[in-house]
């Protein structure tokens, strides 16, 4: 049976991973920080749970040492363990400004981390994928969320730069960036609360089977609606206009 990590695998995006890649018959080792509901995940699944911040270097090397110990190859890693404060640079004040390290640290870091610790048994089971689920906040910024949509920018330059320095090695990277998702760590209900937004929020599952296919297709990025491409063509290429429609719509919200 293939192994599958998957982190931040207690809720959202990584719990519903978990459930579609436990349907398709692979077994997996699920890793958060929260011991009560990581453990409730693994026992619906039949799975295993590992407590592990990612953010901390020295726990990832001994989460994916003991990991080794009962599974000698691991065909999936899925780097999926983020939050958000969704807050600007300069709406965090001088006792706050360490929130900045912790988002970089787990969610551009984190990916790092695991990616480095778990090589052995990705190279041990190859082919074997990486899949970093990171944003279209990774794709165009907007001021509202700098120190995340920072973090998910260098993601996702990591996954595209380190796509093509493991396929020698037989570990093919995929990169999936959603949209808005309602999950317990990213709620929107600022969204949700507009006609219009309501419609443009995905679910937890949706980007799971995204992740799935991804792997099963071999597809390098994903973006999640496909409309939203758009954007970040939109700010490559021309970067003052998209800033003046954020702009704009902020001072509408």
């Amino acid at each position: 049976m293939a192994v599958a990590v998957v982190t931040g695998g207690s809720s959202g995006i990584g719990a519903a991973s978990a459930r579609a890649l436990s349907a398709r018959g692979w077994h997996c080792v699920l890793l958060a920080r929260g011991e009560a509901q990581l453990k409730r995940v693994a026992a619906e699944l039949g799975a295993e749970a590992e407590i592990c911040d990612v953010s901390d270097r020295a726990q990832v090397d001994d989460v994916a040492a003991r990991i080794g110990e009962r599974h000698p190859a691991v065909e999936l890693l899925v780097n999926n363990a983020g939050f958000t404060g969704r807050r600007g640079f300069l709406d965090l004040d001088a006792e706050e400004v360490e929130e900045i390290e912790e988002i970089v640290d787990t969610v551009y870091l984190g990916s790092v981390w695991c990616v480095r610790a778990f090589l052995p048994l990705l190279e041990a089971a190859r082919p074997s994928h990486v899949v970093n689920v990171a944003s279209v906040a990774g794709m165009f910024a907007h001021g509202s969320s700098g120190p995340y949509s920072a973090a998910k920018h260098a993601q996702l330059a990591f996954s595209r730069s380190v796509r093509r320095e493991l396929a020698p090695r037989g570990i093919r990277v995929h990169t999936v960036n959603p949209g808005p998702v309602e999950t317990p760590g990213f709620p929107q209900r600022d969204l949700l609360s507009r006609r219009l937004g309501s419609r443009l929020v995905l679910q937890p599952e949706q980007i799971a089977e995204s992740i799935v296919r991804a792997v099963e297709r071999d597809r390098a990025e994903v973006v999640i609606p496909r409309y939203l491409r758009a954007a970040g063509a939109l700010q490559a290429l021309a970067p003052g206009t998209l800033a003046r429609l954020s702009t704009r719509v902020r001072g509408r919200a």
